[in-house]
């Protein structure tokens, strides 16, 4: 549903983004990750037909973005990072204002509302000036406007900034439920929503992509081998020797942390697992505990952009065959291109989110 072709963009001689390619599918969630000044919102202005590039193309929903600008962007909705409302204006009265521009007709864009405001759970403030409502409100009524003329396809850039954690579980609730029916491209810098949201992740460093694939897939090339932690009762003198005996055990050392715990490393491709157990069995040794360490998210994409990870688990040079990234881009690229901060909401009270 969404084609990124060797898309590149640059601000004299930076370069923001530097030649992207990837695609979505229809019915995928794919999230895109990336240190500030990465490129991510950049990306997504050149997806959304905001900002043009420099050098490659993009389709969405089979259409040219560059070749035919209205059939796609009438399969596309996007919410910004900072939603470009009207203070000043009721949410149905707005909302009718988006259809208006969208060329719904009265009766179509009636039931497109209602449904939008159904669905984003803003009903209740349909007669509420938008300069009055919450930060999650506005949040919702950006993202009805996004879905209102039924678009095949969503890119939302940082949906849940500034959310409170009750309003980002019903945001993060509410994209699962329209990535159900459509393809849906989303930027966040919030590592367990990514998780817990995405299909798939491209993690951007310097305007290139350093990695790409699904949450587990980007782990799993972290982890390269397994890394255990072993827990014996009273910890017996001969158990790193006996251990380190073990078939598919590379290495054993005291745990940095616990000294009531060994660190057991696997050869490549090993799970040294059942002979721990039996070689606690065989010795007479209580068990405690057996725990197998797994790269988190974070490590991932710790490596990725600064070649460090942040627990110094898992080792191993999985990402090397994916390429260093660009020595191209400068910090904070992205900040001249964003939206300018919403107007001073009114005086009225405040809408309780």
């Amino acid at each position: 549903m969404i084609e990124a072709h060797e898309l590149t963009r640059r601000y004299g001689p930076a370069t923001a983004v530097d030649g992207i390619s990837f695609a979505v599918g229809e019915r995928e969630i794919v999230g895109i990750l990336g240190p500030n000044g990465a490129g991510k919102t950049t990306t997504l202005r050149m997806i959304t037909g905001f900002l043009p590039p420099n050098e490659g193309r993009v389709t969405v929903a089979g259409y040219d973005l560059l070749e035919e600008p209205r059939k796609a962007r009438r399969e596309l909705g996007y919410l910004p990072e900072n939603v470009a409302l009207y203070p000043e204006m009721r949410v149905e009265e707005y909302l009718g204002y988006r259809a208006r521009l969208q060329g719904m007709g009265r009766g179509a864009a009636r039931t497109a509302i209602g449904e939008a405001m159904e669905r984003c759970l803003i009903d209740d403030v349909r007669r509420q000036t938008i300069g009055t409502l919450s930060k999650g409100y506005r949040q919702r009524v950006g993202l009805a406007q996004a879905i209102l003329h039924g678009p095949r396809v969503l890119v939302l850039d940082e949906p849940t900034v500034g959310l409170d954690p009750k309003q980002i579980i019903a945001i993060r609730e509410l994209i699962l439920e329209l990535g159900r029916e459509r393809a849906l491209l989303l930027s966040t810098h919030i590592l367990p929503e990514v998780e817990l949201i995405c299909d798939r992740v491209l993690i951007i460093d310097r305007g290139r992509i350093v990695g790409e694939g699904s949450p587990e897939d980007l782990r799993s090339r972290l982890q390269g081998h397994a890394l255990l932690e072993v827990e014996l009762k009273g910890t017996p003198p001969a158990a790193v020797e006996r251990l380190a005996a073990v078939d598919g055990v590379a290495a054993v050392r005291p745990h940095p942390i616990r000294p009531e715990k060994l660190v057991v490393e696997g050869v490549p491709g090993a799970d040294p697992r059942e002979g721990i157990f039996r070689a606690a069995v065989d010795n007479g040794w209580v068990l405690l505990g057996l725990e197998q360490e797994r790269a988190s998210l974070e490590d991932v994409f710790i490596r990725l952009t600064t070649g460090e990870t942040s627990s110094g688990s898992g080792g191993g040079d999985g990402f090397e065959s994916w390429g260093e990234p660009g020595e191209d881009g400068d910090e904070d690229l992205d900040e001249p291109l964003r939206d300018a901060p919403e107007p001073a909401a009114a005086a009225d009270e405040e809408v309780p989110s």
